[in-house]
């Protein structure tokens, strides 16, 4: 698994559309298609789809 990092400011309100608590997740990869997001203490991914 790659390390996560900080969000940028459309990063952070894309967590944030997806009803996600935004100072518990890291960004682990960003592409044109989805963002996977890891929970900073449990290590638990999720997807977050951005619906081009």
């Amino acid at each position: 698994m790659k390390q996560g990092t900080r969000p940028t400011r459309r990063q952070k309100i894309a967590i944030k559309e997806a009803g996600l608590i935004l100072e518990n997740w890291l960004v682990e990869r960003d592409t044109h298609k989805e963002m996977v997001v890891v929970h900073k203490y449990t290590n638990e991914q999720r997807r977050i789809s951005k619906g081009i």
